[in-house]
C-alpha cells in the first residue's frame, strides 16, 4: 500500500502540501476578526507551511459560514485579500459538517482530471465576535449591527418543530436513545461510553495548539450535571455537545505530486489523499427508516474502506465527527474502532471547537500534522445536518495504491438499496402506540421544559407526542435509567388545540 501507483501520472496524484489553523480570542470579543479575516489568516499559515505563494493557486473552495451576515458571498473578497485570481473560485451552497471533506474530495478530483495543479480549501467562523456584537446591537449600543446570518427564513413551524425538534441538539438525542436500546446498553453504560470518549477528546485538545478548550476533563467531569454542565436535551449535557462560541479558521493546500516536487517540497511533508465516499439521509428527519442506525453513514464508511482496499487495522488515527456522542459511537462500531482509543486528532467539537461547518478543516490540519510525524494512514469521517450528510476520506504519509482520481464519490444509490421501509407519518393519531425514541428538553436553569416521543402505531405508522414534564412519574421513567423506555407501550391522547400527549399504560 505504501508504493506509488506505477501507472498513475504524478501530475494526477493529489497530496496535501500545507495546512494552517488559527484561534482568535482577544479579551474583548468585539475586537476579534470576522470570518473573512480568519480565513485569510489560516490560508497564510498554510501557505507558509508549504512555502507556496497564495497568488499561484488555481482553485479556491470556501466552506460557507453563518457568523457575519454582512460578508455575503466570499469567493471574490477572499481571493482579493490573498492576492489570488484562481480560475476556479466558489463557496459551498450551505454550511454542513461534511463540507470540508467534500471540498477536499473535489480538489483531489480536479487534480486527478488534470484541471488544476494547486488548490486551496478554507473556512472559518467568528461566532464569539458575532455574538458579542449582536448583544451590543440588542442592547442599543450598536443599532446598525446584525452579525449572525439567519440560515433559514422564518416560517410557520412544521410538525417536527411544533414538538420541539427544531435544531440538531433536539434531534441527535433521538439517535442516542434509539441506539442505546438497540445495542442493549443500560443508560449508565451508554453514558459511561460517551464520557470515556469525550474525556479522550479533551486530552487530545489539551495537547493541540489549535484547540479552543485546552483543559482535560475526566469522565466524571463530563457525567456530573451541575450549573456549569447543565442538561441540554436528554441524555446530553453541555460538555457532550458542540461548542460553537469560537473564533476559528482553518485551511489547507492540495497539489499534484508532480507540482509539489517541482516546488521542492520535502517528501516527508507530503500527505497523500485517498478515495472518498458520501451518502445522505433524507432531509426530513421524520421520513427516515430508523433512528438506531444510518444506512448512509454505514455506506460512506464501508465504501471508503473498500475503495482504498483497507481495513480498520491500517489506521493509526481517526477523526470521527463528534457534534453529539451518538455520531462517533455509531461510526466507531461500523468502522471497528475501539472505544478506548482516541477518536479524534483535533479534540472534538466540544473541546477542539465547533465552528459550524468548518470543524473538519481543523481535523484535516491536525491529521496532516500527526501523519507527518507518526503512523501511516488516517481515516476522516464527517457528518452534517441532522445526522444527514456523511463523507469519509483517507489520508496517508505514503502513497495509497488503490487511489485513482477523478472518482465518483456519490454512493447515494447504494445507500438507498440498504434503506428499510419508511413508516407513513400521521399527525393526528390517538390510541395505543410504542416508543421508537424520545428526548426531554431542558431550560437554561436546568429544569425540564418539554419532551417528545417518537412513536409507532399498531399499524407501524410514525407519529409524535408531547411529554408532560409536570408528570414526575413519566419524567422519571424516561430519564432515570431504571427501565428502557424505547420499545415500551403507551397511549397517545388528545390534549386540545391540535396537541397530542404521551401517556404510559
Amino acid at each position: 500500500m505504501g508504493q506509488e501507483p506505477a501507472m498513475i501520472d504524478p501530475e494526477r496524484i493529489p497530496v496535501i502540501i500545507g495546512v494552517g489553523q488559527v484561534n482568535d480570542r482577544p479579551e474583548d470579543p468585539d475586537q476579534g476578526l470576522d470570518s473573512l479575516g480568519l480565513m485569510v489568516a489560516a490560508l497564510k499559515v498554510a501557505a507558509a507551511d508549504a512555502g507556496v505563494p497564495l497568488a499561484e493557486i488555481d482553485s479556491l473552495a470556501i466552506v460557507d459560514q453563518i457568523s457575519f451576515h454582512s460578508l455575503g458571498k466570499l469567493p471574490e473578497p477572499l481571493a482579493a485579500a490573498i492576492g489570488a485570481a484562481p480560475a476556479i473560485n466558489y463557496q459551498s451552497a450551505a454550511p454542513h459538517g461534511d463540507t470540508p471533506i467534500r471540498l477536499l474530495n473535489e480538489a483531489a478530483n480536479r487534480i486527478g482530471a488534470g484541471e488544476v495543479k494547486l488548490a486551496a480549501i478554507v473556512g472559518a467562523e467568528a461566532l464569539r465576535t458575532a455574538a458579542g456584537r449582536a448583544a451590543k446591537a440588542a442592547s442599543g449600543e450598536d443599532k446598525s449591527y446584525n452579525a449572525i446570518r439567519k440560515v433559514a427564513t422564518r416560517r410557520e413551524p412544521n410538525y417536527a418543530q411544533k414538538h420541539g425538534l427544531a435544531a440538531p441538539v433536539d434531534v441527535y438525542p433521538l439517535y442516542e436513545n434509539a441506539t442505546r436500546a438497540a445495542w442493549g446498553e443500560s443508560l449508565e453504560d451508554a453514558q459511561f461510553e460517551s464520557a470515556e470518549i469525550w474525556s479522550r477528546f479533551s486530552d487530545v485538545a489539551a495537547a493541540n495548539d489549535g484547540a479552543w478548550i485546552r483543559k482535560p476533563a475526566t469522565p466524571e467531569d463530563i457525567l456530573k450535571v451541575d450549573e456549569r454542565n447543565r442538561p441540554i436535551a436528554f441524555p446530553y449535557s453541555k460538555l457532550m455537545v458542540a461548542n460553537s462560541s469560537v473564533n476559528q479558521g482553518a485551511g489547507f493546500l492540495v497539489a499534484s505530486l508532480a507540482e509539489a516536487r517541482r516546488r521542492g517540497i520535502s517528501e516527508d511533508r507530503l500527505i497523500y489523499v485517498g478515495m472518498g465516499a458520501a451518502a445522505k439521509e433524507p432531509a426530513n428527519i421524520l421520513h427516515r427508516d430508523r433512528y438506531d442506525g444510518s444506512v448512509s453513514m454505514e455506506t460512506s464508511i464501508t465504501r471508503t474502506l473498500e475503495l482504498n482496499q483497507m481495513s480498520v487495522d491500517d489506521f493509526d488515527c481517526v477523526e470521527l465527527y463528534s457534534c453529539f456522542p451518538c455520531v462517533p459511537k455509531m461510526a466507531r462500531r461500523i468502522l471497528g474502532w475501539p472505544w478506548d482509543r482516541p477518536a479524534t486528532v483535533f479534540g472534538g467539537l466540544t473541546f477542539g471547537g465547533g465552528p459550524i461547518a468548518n470543524y473538519m478543516s481543523h481535523a484535516v490540519v491536525s491529521m496532516v500534522d500527526k501523519l507527518r510525524t507518526e503512523g501511516r494512514y488516517g481515516f476522516l469521517f464527517a457528518n452534517g445536518g441532522f445526522a444527514t450528510d456523511n463523507h469519509c476520506i483517507v489520508l496517508g504519509n505514503q502513497p495509497i495504491a488503490a487511489a485513482n482520481f477523478p472518482q465518483d464519490f456519490d454512493y447515494q444509490a447504494e445507500a438507498e438499496t440498504k434503506r428499510g421501509p419508511v413508516p407513513e407519518l400521521v399527525e393526528d393519531y390517538t390510541g395505543p402506540a410504542t416508543i421508537e425514541s424520545y428526548t426531554v428538553f431542558y431550560g437554561r436553569d436546568g429544569a425540564p421544559k418539554a419532551g417528545v416521543v417518537v412513536a409507532r402505531t399498531p399499524a407501524d405508522k410514525r407519529t409524535l407526542a408531547h411529554v408532560d414534564v409536570a408528570d414526575a412519574a413519566m419524567l422519571a421513567f424516561l430519564t432515570d435509567g431504571k427501565a428502557e423506555p424505547v420499545g415500551t407501550a403507551g397511549e397517545i391522547v388528545a390534549m386540545g388545540e391540535d396537541r397530542f400527549g404521551w401517556r404510559a399504560t
